[in-house]
């Protein structure tokens, strides 16, 4: 939902108030913006009673911002920066231009980076950025188009795309254990690595496999790629995605420490907002991303039957 109108200045005073703010003098403004320097003078006193608050501090022609207007003046370049991008990219791209994606850090490095040249074959037109996030955030009032989701459905005010369960698996350093353990339960009396954003990770893992009792206290960690280099360092048995898991049990550096494995209690999804326009550049990658999720189950149902 778009603010009150009563709190969106015209882009007129905000353009003059960041050309007072960077030359300091309306003159100057007025002459780089083509207007009068009386234009200039009613554009900040309309900005100035629009907001409430003393923007600029006049000593004769000289002007010089105030506490507030140091602070808002940043947020107003870059809004302005952004709108012109936003401006410029409708223009010259209105079926592409930038998305901007929240990813949780494993999922985005094993999972979707790998795939994204497949992506960007297929729509050259689409420009993604990722940044990482680890938790839930207002993504109604920030830059992104999009994030990736692990859990469940409450995450408020978003659309959701249902793309995979997770399943995990034990795993440590080679040396830690002189073979997986046979039982589940076996495992309680090993020393746990654990997750910030997962602190019940190990309890359902048990609960999964019908072993009752508390897990082991442990070292935490606020990524699964510190608590991985930690298992390869002996201190402990990290329970991994078994997408993050696979490069290093390829190369050794890690090894089950348990032969089972499990589901883990939630899935991955690609959330965007409620109420706000689909861009053009957004449907593109959800469809994508629909049918990458899609392959990537099959692919792992036919191991699994193999296996079996």
């Amino acid at each position: 939902m778009i603010a009150p109108r009563r709190f969106l200045p015209s882009i007129s005073a905000l353009l003059a108030f960041e050309a007072v703010a960077r030359l300091g003098s309306a003159t100057k403004a007025a002459q780089e913006l083509s207007l009068t320097q009386s234009a200039i003078s009613r554009q900040l006193k309309t900005l100035e009673d629009q907001l409430g608050v003393d923007l600029l501090a006049r000593q004769g022609r000289q002007l010089t911002l105030t506490q507030a207007g140091h602070s808002y003046v940043v947020e107003i370049r870059d809004i302005l920066n952004r709108l012109a991008h936003a401006s410029v990219s409708a223009r010259t791209n209105p079926t592409g231009g930038l998305l901007n994606l929240a990813i949780l850090p494993a999922f985005g490095m094993h999972w979707l980076a790998p795939r994204l040249a497949d992506f960007a074959r297929a729509h050259p037109e689409v420009t993604v950025n990722l940044s990482t996030r680890l938790q839930p955030f207002a993504i109604q009032d920030s830059q992104f188009d999009a994030a990736i989701h692990f859990g469940h459905e409450d995450w408020p005010g978003v659309h959701y795309l249902p793309l995979m369960p997770e399943t995990v698996v034990p795993v440590c350093a080679p040396d830690l254990l002189d073979a997986p353990v046979s039982q589940a339960a076996d495992m309680l009396g090993l020393t746990l690595l654990h997750l910030e954003t997962r602190p019940r990770g190990w309890v359902r893992w048990f609960a999964a496999l019908g072993v009752d009792g508390a897990p082991t206290g442990g070292m935490m960690f606020d990524q699964f790629a510190t608590m991985a280099q930690a298992a390869i360092h002996g201190l402990g048995v990290a329970l991994l995605p078994t997408f993050f898991a696979e490069p290093y049990l390829r190369d050794g550096q890690l090894v089950l420490a348990s032969a089972q494995t499990t589901q883990s209690i939630g899935n991955y999804y690609l959330v965007w907002p409620q109420g706000r326009a689909e861009r053009a550049a957004l449907s593109s990658f959800r469809m994508w991303l629909a049918n990458q999720a899609s392959a990537s189950l099959a692919d792992q149902d036919a191991e699994t039957a193999s296996n079996a």
